[in-house]
């Protein structure tokens, strides 16, 4: 009863706050520049909410007063089912009128005619939301949090209603609204009225539903190749990545550290970069393809543009991300169930493919998923080497800002790459629905890991070896690239390339002058990285925690939901941002909030995957024993289930860092003159023909992200599950010491 007052008091304090201390509307010059404090509270374009309405005639927001005080007035209730009740429907009609009339009024008055018909015509509009409604509106899914916490949902556990209330909140606003602002385009003329035409015309267009190449003809359709390839790219992308674990946790190899270092070096580089690399190798004047015309007399050839290029490619960039949500998985593995094997004289070999490899069946299947998504939405490696072979995120930024200029198809091929990816969202959840796999329990676990069986271990080695070799070539490319005059005609070596980009100088009063052209997106980069990182990490885990500990109705159509925003290639995202948050309610373009906004729920599924994952090894008795104990949802989340965790963490950091320095599809449509990426500013570059200065800040970037990510390691620490030393049964790895399980940072 105390900490139900006590928070409720907290909501209706900062509500009084958002409504009679903060600027309702969006000021020009940021809420953070603080000059609107000048004209504070009287000025129009700074006004609060209850000056909007008594001063500047904004009679449309006094129903949000009037729900707060009857919220207020609920304070008052001792009864908490009946405080809950009042509570839940004044959170619920807040939030929904806040939305409702955000939409309907706009900078010149009504949105609709019908509206203007009811109440008559407005003499001024409104601008798009700021601070106070922004403020006010995470209050009122607050209060409907509380509300239905009193009323004993989720067995009264107020943090866990409103985290599921509030992720919910955030996916609609930035998931479902700017996707639906996108797929209405499918319907809509030019001028904004509903014409059907374009739709039916383009879902039934034979370039991307052919299957011409199945039946011996030239090509299949655009969908098709990009599903084939997307089924190939996964299945290679996992495959690696598994062999890496193994061979980072079960066997001896001397250069582990190393071998961390290359598997995450793909992902650090901006994808074209890994394209342009690949071309200097294998394009026509590559250097392995002039020796084996000099050595061989083979005939240069066109093979690397088009699907098996992009394949490569992709394999190349999305095997770290399989390697790091299956690292955690494979160390998670319960070395007392392979001991067992052992104990009935089952052999190592068997021991693995009965044992060891069923139990790390939820990560090859995230593995595989992520890897499929990852090449559907895949904009930078079949734009460098897709050739004539395109794929539905190219078709689709052609469609919208090439020749054709067609939103309508555009939204079409939105729509059939969503279908590819939920139902290989779906076939997953099926594959796995009804299994248990946790491995990890309160419970003391002896032994160690057993070692690969020889042959095994002699295959994963023929993999990883080789795969390392190919990786060092690559990358050697890439760094040399940035030391020579013109890449691939005159390769004199000069730093020419990197003074440009970086240069310093001085000021004559004495302070630092970053002269190079490349120090204003490099800043602006690492703070909106370093920004949306840690949140997407947050968000991320948080949700697979409600996925994996909670039950609530709704649950599997959430995480379905979650996945639309991975799903969706970056080019559609980018441009749905910009069609949503362009105008009121919401107006973020051109501000760094709308790329943070994009980060976190662009990348968020994939810290969502990892926790899914690394959660389903952790047995429930552990927050039960928790909670029985007397400790709540968020303390339990906070000592018991973070900890247990490090690998997940560390996996949604390292990704959405890198993410957001490297990603290029959605973030060319979302910079501006004040916040350019740096992968917008090296684009432009490559266009302007400066390839030895577009590398050299690639190169640039690949060595800070890489010190960035060991802090990452070093700050997360690892998950050390400490077994106790029984037994010493042959073809076992060497234990750890004795010690019950344990988790302690590195």
């Amino acid at each position: 009863m105390t900490n139900s007052i006590r928070r409720l008091d907290y909501v209706l304090l900062a509500g009084f706050v958002a409504l009679v201390c903060l600027p309702w509307y969006r000021l020009e010059a940021g809420f953070f520049s603080l000059g609107w404090l000048s004209g504070f509270p009287l000025d129009q374009t700074s006004a609060p909410a209850v000056v909007e309405i008594g001063l500047h005639a904004k009679w449309w927001l006094t129903p949000l007063i009037v729900t707060f005080g009857v919220a207020t007035a609920a304070r008052l209730i001792r009864q908490p089912e009946r405080r809950g009740a009042v509570l839940a429907a004044c959170g619920a009609f807040g939030l929904i009128f806040l939305a409702v009339q955000g939409l309907a009024i706009t900078f010149n008055g009504w949105t609709w005619a019908w509206t203007e018909a009811l109440f008559g015509p407005l003499s001024a509009g409104q601008s798009s939301m700021g601070a106070g409604a922004t403020l006010t509106a995470i209050l009122f899914v607050l209060l409907f949090s509380f509300g239905l916490a009193d009323r004993g949902v989720m067995r009264g556990d107020a943090f866990v209603v409103s985290a599921i209330s509030l992720l919910i909140f955030l996916v609609v606003i930035f998931v479902f609204y700017p996707v639906i602002s996108m797929l209405v385009a499918a319907f809509q003329a030019v001028d904004g009225s509903f014409d059907p035409d374009g739709f039916i015309r383009n879902i039934q267009d034979p370039s991307i539903w052919s299957l011409d190449c199945v039946i011996g003809g030239n090509r299949c359709g655009v969908a098709w190749r990009t599903f084939f390839l997307a089924i190939m790219t996964a299945t290679g992308a996992t495959a690696i990545g598994l062999c890496f674990a193994l061979v980072a946790t079960r066997t001896r190899f001397p250069f582990k550290p190393l071998l961390r270092i290359l598997t995450i070096l793909p992902i650090i580089t901006p994808p074209f970069v890994v394209g342009l690399a690949l071309t200097l190798l294998f394009g026509r004047s590559g250097v392995v393809t002039e020796a084996l015309s000099w050595l061989f007399g083979i005939e240069p050839g066109r093979w690397l543009y088009g699907l098996t290029g992009i394949w490569i490619a992709q394999v190349l960039s999305f095997t770290p991300i399989s390697f790091l949500v299956l690292i955690g998985v494979v160390e998670g593995v319960s070395p007392s169930m392979e001991e067992a094997s052992l104990t009935l004289r089952a052999n190592r070999l068997r021991t693995f493919w009965k044992v060891s490899l069923p139990l790390m069946k939820p990560g090859l299947a995230n593995a595989f998923l992520i890897g499929f998504i990852e090449s559907m939405a895949d904009f930078g490696n079949p734009m460098v080497l897709g050739g004539s072979h395109g794929v539905l995120s190219t078709e689709i930024f052609f469609a919208v800002v090439g020749s054709q200029n067609d939103p309508s198809r555009a939204a079409v091929l939105a729509i059939i790459l969503l279908f590819f990816t939920m139902s290989a969202f779906l076939a997953q959840r099926l594959w796995l629905s009804g299994k248990s796999y946790a491995t990890v329990t309160g419970k003391g676990d002896s032994g160690a890991h057993i070692s690969l069986p020889r042959p095994l271990s002699v295959g994963v080695h023929a993999v990883v070896l080789p795969w390392i070799a190919f990786t060092i070539i690559v990358y050697g490319m890439i760094f040399f690239g940035g030391f020579v005059k013109t890449w691939g005609l005159d390769n004199s070596l000069t730093l020419q390339h990197y003074i440009k980009a970086f240069s310093i100088g001085w000021r004559e009063s004495g302070s630092i002058a970053w002269t190079g052209v490349a120090w204003n997106s490099f800043w602006t980069t690492m703070e909106i990285s370093l920004i949306s990182a840690p949140l997407t990490a947050i968000v991320g885990l948080l949700t697979a925690y409600l996925i994996v500990r909670q039950k609530f109705v709704g649950r599997g159509l959430f995480e379905f939901a979650l996945m639309m925003s991975f799903a969706i290639p970056g080019t559609v995202i980018g441009i749905s941002y910009i069609m949503a948050f362009n105008l009121p309610p919401i107006e973020m373009t051109g501000t760094a909030l709308i790329l943070v906004a994009c980060f976190v729920f662009r990348n968020m599924p994939v810290g969502v995957r990892g926790g899914v994952a690394a959660m389903s090894q952790l047995d429930k008795s552990l927050d039960e024993a928790s909670l029985t104990l007397g400790a709540n949802s968020f303390r339990t989340i906070r000592k018991v289930t973070l900890p247990l965790l490090r690998p997940a963490i560390t996996a949604a950091l390292v990704y959405s860092f890198v993410r957001a320095i490297t990603s290029i599809s959605a973030v060319i449509f979302l910079v501006s003159a004040q916040y350019n990426m740096s992968t917008a500013f090296i684009v432009g570059l490559v266009e302007n023909g400066e390839y030895g200065v577009a590398i050299a800040y690639s190169s640039a970037l690949i060595v800070v992200m890489t010190v960035i990510i060991s802090g990452f390691q070093l700050l997360v620490g690892q998950r050390r599950l400490r077994r106790e030393n029984r037994v010493n049964i042959p073809g076992r790895a060497a234990a750890a010491p004795a010690a019950v399980i344990k988790e302690k940072a590195a």
